[in-house]
């Protein structure tokens, strides 16, 4: 009779409730190890997602949780939106997935925020409240509550609306090219910051006011727009990966204030995360992270007169799918430079089958893969990773500079700023500086393009008026197919 209410009790107890946290953060860390390699990726991830489940059974089983009604909606309509989402998204569409779905966590956190502060407030007066398993009679709103929700509501807000607007940009429904108020721009930005954190201030100090909270939450709104917005389409990917870095803090902000462990460690895990692919990424484009952030670099926007080959720095040679198979056919070492537009004309598994085609003729096949490559880190390698290509294949960027010399065709589809020569030749460019792919030391070069019109950077691509380069213009998956047929009938 009295063992239902006793397993009851162990179940909600503080230290079971522990234990189930500390098992859930050490999935998340296992979870993280996996996503270290492509052959592990798959079961990192799913580690991972099973620590969630238990923190979230674990956060369930706090007795002082309540309105379960309410919980049980907001699990339904999570789940309702998210699954379909995540089934039907296109992975073309990936990273504005990305940014969209870690925008919603930033404006989780801010609200969770303003909500735990106004629990708070002066007019519940004094209460009982438990830090760290000691109990302490408090007035109003804990200092350390107050600073961390401050924190949270500022770095939260600023994540959702930048990543709205990183997603607006992905998706084409803004410009992809800098938006901004020019010189005026960096001191709108400073004004904004100046005011949120003087009201935050404020509110620590004991202003225990909900219209300097929403006020200050507005604030931190304009400034994530104003943050973002002159941030060009070049720039994109590194941004998401901050704002991503953004919102972990926030979220460990909130398990301070709500003293939840399974949040602290899941946001400190995803902050320090996302800052170091942050840096890795800005390094890989030779761009500081303060440089990035003052944006007004790149917008893939279209050059005047970019439509007509050889209009600005020389002449561009074209080529057909039919020479292009017999170039490849009497190759000994072809290496192929995906980019995004290999994502969007969803070219991946078209390309597979020109390389097995080659492989069975003796060809040996790899694949150079720029760490910006695409709209988010890994984009190339999840698509040619979903069209079986086995991974060994797969070579990173130093690894594949060093071969190029001995390479004897390199095929470059859609990738353009990664491999731009004048990274490394012209002082005057914009990308000066930055690590490319040096395919212009392969013995010959053939790219596949829709047209001369340059990419994020806004720039042309000196490789193309190389005199080794072939250009074969047309929607990637179509050429590449057109080319396997022609190895085909060799």
């Amino acid at each position: 009779m009295n063992g239902l209410p006793l397993a009851t009790t162990f179940l909600q107890s503080e230290n079971f409730i522990y234990v189930l946290y500390i098992i859930a953060f050490a999935m998340f860390i296992q979870g993280l190890r996996g996503l270290s390699g492509p052959t592990t990726a798959v079961r990192g991830n799913r580690i991972a997602a099973v620590g969630m489940g238990i923190a979230v059974i674990a956060t369930l089983l706090n007795p002082s949780e309540g309105n379960w009604g309410l919980i049980a909606l907001g699990m339904a309509l999570g789940i309702a939106v998210g699954v379909p989402a995540a089934r039907q998204v296109k992975m073309t569409a990936m990273p504005q997935m990305v940014a969209l779905f870690n925008g919603v966590g930033g404006g989780a956190v801010a609200i969770i925020s303003w909500v735990e502060f106004r629990s708070y407030g002066s007019s519940y007066g004094s209460r009982t409240i438990e830090i760290f398993g000691e109990t302490h009679q408090v007035g109003g709103v804990p200092t350390y509550i107050a600073v961390f929700s401050v924190f949270a509501a500022i770095v939260g807000s600023v994540s959702f609306w930048g990543s709205n607007i990183a997603f607006a940009k992905l998706q084409e429904i803004l410009p992809g090219r800098p938006i901004s108020l020019g010189s005026a721009q960096q001191i709108v930005n400073m004004v904004l910051l100046i005011l949120a954190v003087a009201a935050g201030i404020d509110l620590v100090a004991g202003a225990h006011s909900e219209l300097l909270f929403i006020g200050m939450l507005i604030v931190a709104a304009l400034l994530g727009n104003a943050v973002v917005l002159p941030i060009g389409g070049a720039d994109m990917p590194v941004v998401i990966s901050l704002l991503n870095a953004f919102t972990g803090l926030s979220a460990a902000a909130t398990g301070m204030a709500l003293n939840n462990p399974a949040l602290i460690v899941a946001g400190m895990i995803v902050g320090a995360s996302g800052s170091i692919l942050t840096n890795l990424m800005a390094t890989a484009m030779n761009r500081s992270i303060p440089s990035i952030v003052a944006g007004g670099f790149g917008g893939g926007g279209v050059v005047e007169g970019a439509e007509g080959a050889g209009e600005h720095q020389g002449t561009v040679r074209s080529t057909s799918a039919a020479d292009a198979a017999i170039q490849l056919a009497y190759a000994n070492r072809v290496v192929v430079v995906p980019g995004y537009g290999m994502a969007v004309a969803q070219a991946q598994h078209a390309v597979r089958e020109l390389t097995k085609e080659l492989e069975s003729r003796g060809v040996e096949v790899n694949y150079a893969i720029h760490p910006v490559a695409g709209r988010m880190p890994g984009h190339m390698n999840v698509l040619l990773a979903e069209a079986d290509v086995p991974y060994d294949q797969l070579k990173e960027m130093d690894d594949a500079n060093s071969e190029f010399q001995r390479t004897d065709v390199s095929l470059v589809i859609g990738a353009n700023d990664v491999t731009n020569p004048a990274a490394k030749n012209t002082p005057s460019s914009p990308i000066y500086g930055m690590p490319i792919l040096e395919v212009a030391d392969s013995q010959s070069v053939i790219v596949i393009k829709r047209s001369m019109n340059p990419g994020f950077a806004g720039i042309e691509n000196e490789l193309y008026f190389d005199p080794k380069t072939s250009m074969l213009f047309g929607d990637a998956k179509s050429a590449v197919s057109e080319i396997t047929a022609e190895l085909s009938s060799l």
